[in-house]
């Protein structure tokens, strides 16, 4: 599998602007291996810190973070989804981000779709998202780059068992992550990062609100521009 230079300068990731910061990891120094402790003493305080900085031990010391806008990232990793996605089974996190903002767009969409549809989310509800930009420099295996019977298996719209047997296996490698074609917006780009230190710690830019209409997201307020547009 090859490997592809990654160099985008907005990299855009797009959250449920109801996790916040983690002021944890916006302010923590010092030596990363003694972060476990460090949020152990505090806890004794704030019972509420070890649920908002996660689960701390799935980060190895020499790949964390910290300072302004880092929990950003590191919530990706410290805060895994049990479903799993299309390249986590559930025990690893991963920062999903994509080259332009239509495709982290459509992306996010779909998959809240699936979490109201999963929900049985029948009344008309509004989801406000937080928009992230970064950069992203460095080496990502590029999905594009397998025969085209395994390509199509990782990216199968459905079945995610395929990309994540390969995203296991990269990451026994210590790959930075994958660069693979979105899926849900033809023509789109986007990164799956394994680590924390593989991309560049991203800032906030606006919000939008995502209106579930019962069966579907149909349309998307920009806060920014505000305007609504239609899906």
């Amino acid at each position: 599998m090859k490997r592809l230079a990654v160099s985008w300068t907005a990299a855009t990731r797009i959250i449920a602007s109801r996790f916040p910061p983690i002021d944890l990891f916006e302010r923590l120094s010092g030596d990363p291996r003694d972060w476990e402790a460090f949020i152990a003493l505090e806890s004794l305080v704030n019972p509420r810190l070890r649920q908002e900085a996660g689960e701390i031990a799935l980060v190895p010391p020499e790949e964390r973070i910290a300072g302004p806008g880092a929990s950003y990232v590191m919530g990706a990793f410290t805060h895994v989804n049990p479903k799993g996605s299309r390249f986590s089974d559930g025990r690893q996190g991963v920062y999903y981000a994509a080259r332009a903002f239509e495709t982290a767009l459509r992306e996010t969409v779909f998959h809240y779709e699936q979490y109201y549809a999963d929900a049985d989310q029948g009344l008309i509800r509004s989801e406000t998202m937080r928009v992230l930009v970064g950069t992203i420099n460095g080496e990502f295996h590029d999905v594009e780059s397998l025969d085209e019977a395994e390509r199509g298996r990782v990216l199968d719209p459905d079945d995610y068992s395929a990309g994540q047997a390969l995203a296991s296996a990269l990451r026994e490698e210590g790959a930075n992550g994958v660069h693979y074609p979105s899926v849900r917006h033809p023509g789109g780009a986007c990164v799956g990062a394994f680590r924390p230190k593989a991309v560049g710690i991203p800032v906030q830019t606006k919000h939008l609100e995502y209106h579930w209409d019962g069966t579907r997201i149909d349309k998307v307020f920009d806060y920014e521009a505000n305007t609504w547009s239609t899906l």
